[in-house]
Parts: C-alpha cells; sequence; structure tokens
C-alpha cells in the first residue's frame, strides 16, 4: 500500500492551507505594519493637495438668490469668483508654507488647500450686479434676478 503522510491535505473549508490559524495570520500582519511604520516613521512628511468640495447653502430670496459656502483657511484674494446669466463657479486656493530656520532642519511643512464648486441656477440672474463678501471663512454671494418670483407663501400641514 502507498503512503499517504507526504501527499498535500485537502482544504475543508474557507482558511487557507498556509494558514495555521486567522489570529497568527492577524499578528503576522500587525507585526508587519509597526515595522513598516517604524520604517518610514524617519521620512519626512508629504502631503498631497486637498481638493475639498465645500458645502454651499443657496438661498431663493424672490428678487435674489443667495449663497453661502464655507471656505475656511482662505483670504479674499484667493477667491475667484465666475458669474453667467444662469450659473456661477467658485474656486479657491491656499499655499502656506512654515519652515524651521536652523540650518540643519529636520522638519519643514507645507500646506495646500483649494475649493471648487460650479453651480447651476434655475432663473437668469444680472450677472454685473452679483456682488461677494468672505467672513470668518464664510462666502457669501448675493445674486440679483433678471425677473424676480414671488415667494411662494408656506401652509402648514398637519402629520398624522
Amino acid at each position: 500500500m502507498a503512503e499517504t503522510k507526504n501527499l498535500p491535505k485537502k482544504s475543508t473549508g474557507i482558511a487557507p492551507l498556509w494558514a495555521s490559524s486567522w489570529t497568527e495570520m492577524e499578528r503576522s500582519i500587525d507585526n508587519l505594519r509597526r515595522d513598516m511604520e517604524k520604517a518610514f516613521s524617519s521620512f519626512p512628511t508629504v502631503s498631497m493637495p486637498k481638493m475639498s468640495h465645500t458645502s454651499c447653502d443657496v438661498i431663493d430670496e424672490g428678487n435674489q438668490f443667495r449663497v453661502k459656502m464655507d471656505v475656511p483657511g482662505i483670504k479674499k484674494s484667493e477667491v475667484n469668483l465666475n458669474v453667467t446669466d444662469n450659473s456661477i463657479e467658485v474656486s479657491a486656493e491656499h499655499k502656506e508654507e512654515s519652515e524651521e530656520k536652523k540650518k540643519n532642519y529636520l522638519r519643514k511643512e507645507r500646506s495646500h488647500v483649494s475649493y471648487y464648486r460650479s453651480l447651476p441656477l434655475s432663473e437668469k440672474i444680472l450677472s454685473d450686479k452679483v456682488s461677494a463678501k468672505l467672513v470668518d471663512g464664510v462666502l457669501e454671494i448675493t445674486l440679483p434676478k433678471s425677473k424676480p418670483t414671488e415667494t411662494q407663501k408656506k401652509k402648514s400641514v398637519s402629520v398624522e
């Protein structure tokens, strides 16, 4: 009779043959992750520019639209606002660099954030009368309508 001890074992479950236990495999992965973090901790950090999709509110006030957009960390000079008869496009970009002023500095940090938003409007606006102001990281844009619309009266409905 042929010996069966040299034959490969068949997998009976979802665990691969090479893993003696999931706990052992998790421990090996944790050790690898810890070793990688330790090895790369001496490298300087590199941050990629962040393109943020900023949140905004669009309010129809009848005679105008008002847009409030969060753009934290942005200065007035860094905002680009383009308007057409029925849309607005807002973009902003801020770059900042701080550096330790020593001969052989160990850390040099930079930050870069940018925002972009394009908003179609449901009615035509007077693009030459658009105004904008930036206060405490909130950009507020006022867009007068070419034909003011009456605001609809609201009626309260009880929910059963």
